[in-house]
């Protein structure tokens, strides 16, 4: 009991803070919340976030306020195609002292940060790419040999935009699963168009402001992985990731017919993590049904691809996540 009563205080007292923080950041980015949400719950969880939308919704924006308001210290990289490996990770340099000898020194590049924001990252070949792999499952990458930590927290918010593809070079799979959530930033709507345009052109613009710090981004972090999950959650998930396996002796004939292959056991323990940021993000103790539904989308998408025959008749992978989703919570309600 003394627990779950120290929990309830630390969400309890992590609820204003986070408040403070969403407002801090929804001044600058307006109108998206679901969109702030999905950022927050990446950081929460202690992952990373690949924001996908077109030019001018405000990407980039989102990112640096949340490095502000989170207390992060962060890089940005432009990702270009004659990108290199070394301009990420940085590299070892020649160095004569004043006594005329010599050493080598090493001389960090951007990946050595708290946040780290890789703008169109699949404009980078993929050589350059995977420069990116060891630093976002170890949090370490390995230069001339020597493992070199990076800093706590590391997160890495990266940006694509999904409609000009000339010049660009598809994320490996094994990178997209690196990404806890794949966020979507859709058009504004009229009224959060006409809010941004009275904000963003006049003599003065809204300003972010400091509400975590680093520390206290971990200690949210490790309060987050003590939250408990319920019996039916837990099984509704594992049914819900089995379910987009077309080999599954689970997977409908639907899946089977469109899915060329489904997420692996990276996405349950995704989802296991966002149904408690959610949850968390709305001051509550336990994540429940609703919160599966709502996180399923973000958490499968991009860790699963349609076959050759489903992509020519004009299937959509966020439909068929939400019909199967809905199947599924809907028969544990009925239940």
């Amino acid at each position: 009991m003394t627990d779950n009563a120290d929990l309830l205080a630390g969400i309890e007292a992590l609820e204003d803070k986070l408040a403070k923080a969403r407002a801090s950041i929804t001044r600058r980015f307006i109108g998206q919340e679901r969109v702030v949400d999905l950022a927050l719950s990446a950081l929460l969880c202690g992952g990373h976030g690949l924001l996908i939308g077109l030019p001018g919704l405000g990407k980039t924006l989102l990112v640096e306020t949340l490095a502000t308001v989170m207390g992060l210290d962060g890089n940005r990289i432009q990702f270009t195609p004659d990108l290199m490996p070394a301009d990420i990770l940085g590299s070892e340099v020649l160095e004569t002292g004043a006594d005329g000898s010599r050493a080598f020194k090493f001389i960090k590049g951007p990946v050595f940060c708290q946040l780290l924001m890789a703008d169109e990252i699949n404009r980078a070949s993929p050589r350059t790419q995977s420069a990116l792999l060891q630093a976002m499952q170890e949090r370490q990458v390995t230069v001339a040999g020597e493992n070199r930590a990076l800093a706590a927290p590391f997160h890495v918010l990266a940006t694509q935009n999904p409609i000009e593809q000339e010049g660009t070079y598809p994320l490996p799979e094994a990178q997209l699963d690196r990404f806890l959530v794949q966020i979507d930033v859709p058009y504004p709507t009229l009224d959060t168009e006409r809010e941004i345009l009275l904000a963003t052109t006049g003599a003065t613009e809204e300003q972010a402001h400091q509400v975590f710090t680093a520390d206290e981004l971990i200690a949210a972090q490790t309060l987050l992985r003590r939250m408990p999950v319920g019996e039916n959650v837990l099984e509704r998930i594992l049914e819900l990731v089995r379910a987009f396996r077309p080999e599954d002796t689970s997977a409908s004939d639907t899946v089977r017919e469109a899915v060329a292959w489904g997420p692996g056991p990276r996405a349950a323990q995704a989802l296991m993590l966002t149904v408690r940021a959610r949850a968390m993000l709305q001051g509550r103790l336990v994540p429940d049904m609703d919160d599966v539904a709502a996180m399923a989308q973000p958490v499968l998408i991009h860790r699963m691809a349609l076959n050759f025959s489903a992509r020519a008749r004009g299937d959509s992978l966020a439909d068929l996540i939400a019909g199967t989703t809905k199947s599924i919570t809907r028969t544990e309600a009925a239940a």
